[in-house]
Parts: structure tokens; C-alpha cells; sequence
């Protein structure tokens, strides 16, 4: 078997309806193309030769994934299953394979029919258990959809199921924060993310940000908020294993994990990223352009560099070199709580991080913001606070 580790993910850009925060590449007046959208999207993975790989996760993100047929979605994971030819069905179901679902857009049948598909592991959008936060938001449900949204998932027996959270949000104040914390530790679920809200370019919050309509918390509530949930949630038995995530033992996500570590994934669809071979890319974000293309068949070592694009569909980000890896490796491991492993840097690049890095380590550690060890490089609770500080000397 190769042992050579690679992570699928597929974008489902389909939606309801907007949250006003969103940035993403999605689109809630397209349904009726989903047909046409899936068929683009199997074309695209025809493209790549799985069986180079052990494909360790697959995670299927939007948009809303759960508001689209489950066949669009159980058609092409019984492509990948097929594709991967040196695996049988006992190593598919090793395969952390996620899905994203948002309340108010599931049934029992649909879960019914991720379950058998071989979906494993579930990420469930509530954000707060505050209704009026979530109608500010645009989220289309309640806090009652999430509770049968999760209680559904539990009897068709759902093992590993994350829970989002949203912290910073216009109008939230530390006691809404502690009662959806509250709720939320009664389910006792497998994983929780706790992000705080980003205020993104071009969104519809941002124009009532700047309008006066809507005021975030100040960024010393926003901190008090951080904590607080960090605090909780360790108190309850999660382990803290990446700034924004939570885990109980052994539900840390894969496919989370993988991306901290550096390690290679395909993205499927529209916008989706890819890295492979020490190139970032990414596909076209308009959707007609999208769903018309003629792929390419990949060869699994590309790719020439013809203007910045490997063909209609495929946009050259970033061709690393040795030292771009080794800054990116950094960058992405001081997200783990862990930090960065010492040892697993020399494995990887034979370099030790501690001298090859010495003089930016030696000024984050005076400023308090890094503490090194035998081991590790990590984050100490001032750099978690100011963690972009740390990220930026390694850009």
C-alpha cells in the first residue's frame, strides 16, 4: 500500500439563503443547476489518479451541503470509493470522511443515507443558542432546529459530531456566550470549534458595521469570550488541541489536523483549494465558468507554469520553495496548541528549527508571545491572544 497521505475536499457552494458574514463562494439561487454542478465536480476528480495515494479524509464543506439532494453527494463518495483501487470497503471505513450540515436542512433519511454513503463524522452549524443572534445573522434556524437536528443525528447513530460555535457577534454578551457553552456541554458532544467572527470585505455585515446599524464587542469582551469558552470546554473534558478547536480524546479532527501539518489535499469544485507537490491552487470561483469547463487529465506532478494557470479551470497560487515550505510549516504549526514539533521539523527538512530560525524565535520568546522546550515551539497564552504577531514572521 502507498503510504504517501492525501485529503479530498468538495465544495457544495448551494445554500438557502446568505448569512450576513459570509464570504465564501456560494449561492442560494442556483439549486436547479446542482445536476449540472455535480457532473462538473465528478469530471474534475476523474482527473486525478487516487491510486498514488492513501486518502486518509474527505470533507465536504460550502455553501450548505446538507441543503442539496444526499444522492448528488452519496453518488460521488461512491466514485472516490471506487477509484481508490487499493482499498477495500473495511479501509473506506477508516477514512474520516465529514460533512457539514446546518439545522433546518436535514431529515432522517438524508442522515439515514450519509450513514450508509460511509459519512462518519459530522459538523453541525449552530453558532449560539440565542435566536435573535442567529436571525441577526441570517442563519435560517432556531436553537430548537439544532436540538432536533442533533437528536436526529444521535438515533440514526452518528458517533463523532462537531458543534460551531461563533464568538464576537454584534449585540452578543458574555452570558449569552456562557448559556450556549451550558447547552452545549449537556449534549456532550465528540468536538467543538469555537470561532470568532471576522468582519470580511464586501459582506453584508460589513456594511451594517459600517453603517452604525450593528457594533461588535470590543475587543477586550471578545478575549474575556475566548477564554471563558476555553475554560469551559477544558473543564468539561476537551482537549484544546488547536486555537479554535476542542476535542474529547481521540475525536481530534484529521482533517484539520492535516492541514496544520502540511499535508497534501485535492479540492473539488468551485473555489476549492488544492495543494499538491508544493503548489497551491485553486479552481475558478465564477460558477458558469465553472460547470462549463473541459478538464484536464492531472498526472499527480504538476505543473508547468503557463501564466500563472494549469488550464481554464485551475489558478497557480503559489509554486513553494524549500524555504517557503519550512516558513509555511512553521506559520501552520503554531496553530496547534502543541505547537511545533521539533523532531518532526528535522524528519521533514533536516534543518533544526531552533538554529535555522533563531533570531525571529529568540525576539517572539523576549516579547512573551513563544515558549520552547525539548520538543516544542508553541504559542504561550499572550500569543494565542496576539498569534497573527508570531504568524507574521513567517510569511
Amino acid at each position: 500500500m502507498n503510504n504517501k497521505e492525501i485529503g479530498i475536499y468538495i465544495h457544495v457552494p448551494f445554500c438557502k439563503s446568505k448569512c450576513t458574514y459570509c464570504d465564501f463562494v456560494s449561492f442560494p439561487c442556483k439549486l436547479d443547476k446542482a445536476s449540472a454542478y455535480f457532473k462538473a465536480v465528478n469530471e474534475e476528480l476523474a482527473c486525478y489518479d487516487l491510486s498514488d495515494y492513501n486518502v486518509t479524509t474527505i470533507y465536504i464543506g460550502g455553501g450548505t451541503p446538507s441543503y442539496v439532494d444526499s444522492k448528488y453527494i452519496c453518488d460521488i463518495l461512491s466514485i472516490i470509493k471506487r477509484n481508490i483501487k487499493y482499498t477495500n470497503q473495511t479501509d473506506f471505513k477508516n477514512i474520516e470522511i465529514t460533512i457539514e450540515v446546518n439545522p433546518g436542512t436535514v431529515t432522517e433519511e438524508k442522515l439515514i443515507m450519509y450513514k450508509e454513503a460511509g459519512i462518519n463524522r459530522l459538523s453541525i452549524g449552530l453558532q449560539s443558542s440565542n435566536d435573535e443572534l442567529l436571525k441577526q445573522m441570517g442563519r435560517i434556524h432556531t436553537y430548537k432546529d439544532f436540538i432536533d437536528t442533533y437528536n436526529l443525528a444521535k438515533k440514526v447513530e452518528f458517533s463523532n459530531i462537531n458543534i460551531d460555535l461563533m464568538l464576537g457577534i454584534p449585540n452578543q454578551t458574555i452570558h449569552d456566550l456562557k448559556k450556549t457553552l451550558e447547552e452545549i456541554c449537556k449534549f456532550n458532544p465528540n468536538h467543538v470549534s469555537v470561532y470568532s467572527l471576522i468582519v470580511e470585505e464586501g459582506t453584508r455585515l460589513e456594511k451594517q458595521i459600517e453603517s452604525g446599524e450593528l457594533k461588535l464587542p470590543d475587543e477586550e469582551l471578545e478575549r474575556q469570550m475566548y477564554w471563558y469558552a476555553k475554560n469551559k470546554l477544558e473543564l468539561n473534558g476537551y482537549n484544546h488541541y488547536e486555537i479554535s478547536n476542542f476535542a474529547k480524546k481521540g475525536y481530534e479532527s484529521k482533517h484539520n489536523l492535516n492541514c496544520w501539518e502540511q499535508k497534501e489535499y485535492i479540492g473539488l469544485g468551485v473555489a476549492a483549494h488544492s495543494y499538491l507537490n508544493g503548489i497551491r491552487y485553486s479552481n475558478v470561483t465564477n460558477f458558469e465558468k465553472y460547470i462549463n469547463a473541459e478538464f484536464e487529465k492531472e498526472n499527480n506532478n504538476i505543473l508547468e507554469e503557463k501564466s500563472k494557470k494549469m488550464n481554464s479551470v485551475k489558478i497557480i497560487e503559489e509554486i513553494q520553495t524549500m524555504k517557503d515550505k519550512k516558513n509555511e510549516y512553521m506559520l501552520l504549526g503554531f496553530r496547534k496548541i502543541e505547537g511545533v514539533n521539533i523532531a518532526k521539523f528535522k524528519e521533514k527538512f533536516v534543518d533544526n528549527p531552533i538554529f535555522l530560525y533563531r533570531d525571529k524565535l529568540s525576539k517572539l520568546a523576549e516579547d512573551g508571545l513563544i515558549e520552547i522546550d525539548l520538543n516544542n515551539i508553541r504559542l504561550t497564552s499572550k500569543g494565542i491572544d496576539f498569534a497573527n504577531l508570531v504568524f507574521e514572521e513567517f510569511v
